[in-house]
């Protein structure tokens, strides 16, 4: 019990007393893909897909990236744990911290995430019509003007020159409409999406422009849409 109480005190958790809490003493250490991440002030909470089933964690207020394979280890798990900062009730959860292995991804998940996240290939000429309406962007405007428009909904309707599915938890699409030049970059704008698609779809992607953004494993991007519908 004592180790238990040390822990809650540095992870500085809240709630019903350690004594109020149905606890398993043995340090474990859980395994698996994460689905979901909420992060507070100071710690980060975890849905993780186990082989035994979805468990919640809680660690040190770390990034980390829905998607991703992760350890969670010296973890004591307990059982009817109330938080106050989320107002929420959990069954079960372990609170513990993240296994060295898994704070940048393994050599498998950067190798993913670069198959992903790199440049588009070269493809033939793009000729696209713009989309219409008050958000309606070509990828050159998105892209040239992404700090005006940081944080912002758009609509741009162009042609899928590149597909990966299923890395960090989301879909990849590289879109272009023939604007823009292939010098500077802003002939090819990034999406993050749940649809899928396949190479050479002309779709309306409707998401949030965001700028400057890390994802990680030193994968940094001055401008993508995120969080896209996409129709065709």
């Amino acid at each position: 019990m004592q180790r238990l109480m040390v822990l809650l005190f540095l992870l500085g958790i809240g709630g019903a007393s350690a004594a109020d809490q149905p606890v398993r003493e043995a340090a474990l250490s859980v395994s698996g893909t994460v689905l979901e991440v909420t992060d507070v002030e100071n710690y980060t909470y975890l849905l993780i897909r186990t082989a035994d089933g979805d468990v919640w964690a809680a660690i040190p207020k770390t990034p980390v990236v829905a998607g991703t394979e992760v350890s969670v280890v010296d973890a004591v798990e307990m059982g009817g744990f109330e938080s106050p900062t989320l107002q929420r009730r959990f069954d079960r959860i372990v609170f513990g911290r993240l296994g060295d292995s898994a704070k940048h991804g393994g050599h498998e998940d950067i190798a993913a995430m670069h198959a992903a996240l790199g440049g588009s290939p070269d493809v033939a000429k793009v000729s696209v019509a713009r989309a219409s309406g008050p958000d309606a962007r070509t990828v050159a405007e998105v892209v040239t003007d992404r700090a005006a428009l940081r944080d912002k909904a758009v609509k741009v309707r162009g042609q899928v020159v590149k597909f990966t599915p299923a890395v960090l938890g989301r879909n990849w699409v590289h879109l272009r409409d023939g604007s823009g030049s292939a010098s500077d970059g802003s002939n090819d704008i990034l999406v993050t999406t749940a649809d899928e698609a396949t190479i050479g779809d002309v779709v309306m992607v409707t998401g949030v422009v965001r700028t400057d953004r890390d994802l990680g494993s030193g994968y940094s991007y001055q401008v993508l849409i995120e969080d896209a519908t996409l129709v065709r």
